[in-house]
C-alpha cells in the first residue's frame, strides 16, 4: 500500500494567520450564543441564591435588595449589578439566538445575506434591551 504524502488542509497555516482571521458577524454572534450559555451554567449559583433570597420571606428579600445597594462584605454592590448584568445580556442574547437559529431551521433560510441580517438583528436586539434593562438596574430612571 502506497502511503499518502499529502499534508493536511491547513496544516500549513501559522498561528499569525490565524489571529489576523476576522469572522462574520454571524460568526461572532455564533461564537456569543455558545459564550452566553456558559455564562448562564456558570452564574446558576448566583441565580438560585437570587430566587431563594427573593422569594423566602419579607425579611430576606429586603437582604437581597440590600446587597444590590450596599454590598455584601468586601464586594460593593456595583459588583453584584454588574454581574446581574451579564446575566441579563447571557439571557437575551442566548434567546435572541436561539429564536434567530429556529427560524432559519423552519424557513430554510441559509444564504449568506440572510444570515448577516439576521445576526445584525440578534446582536441589535439583545445589546439594546441589555441596555434598557442595565439603565433600569443602575436606576437611571
Amino acid at each position: 500500500m502506497a502511503e499518502l504524502s499529502k499534508t493536511r488542509p491547513g496544516a500549513n497555516m501559522r498561528l499569525v494567520d490565524a489571529l489576523q482571521y476576522t469572522l462574520p458577524l454571524a460568526g461572532i454572534v455564533s461564537i456569543l450564543h455558545r459564550a452566553s450559555g456558559v455564562l448562564m451554567v456558570a452564574l446558576l449559583p448566583f441565580i438560585v441564591w437570587m430566587f431563594d433570597a427573593s422569594v423566602s420571606s419579607e425579611i430576606s428579600f429586603d437582604g437581597f435588595t440590600s446587597v444590590f445597594a450596599v454590598g455584601a462584605g468586601v464586594l460593593p454592590g456595583w459588583f453584584f449589578k454588574l454581574v446581574a448584568l451579564a446575566l441579563i445580556w447571557a439571557y437575551l442574547h442566548h434567546l435572541s439566538a436561539g429564536v434567530r437559529h429556529l427560524w432559519m431551521d423552519a424557513t430554510h433560510s441559509v444564504s449568506k445575506q440572510q444570515g448577516r441580517s439576521s445576526a445584525v438583528a440578534t446582536a441589535a436586539f439583545s445589546v439594546l434591551l441589555t441596555l434598557a434593562l442595565g439603565a433600569k438596574l443602575f436606576g437611571l430612571y
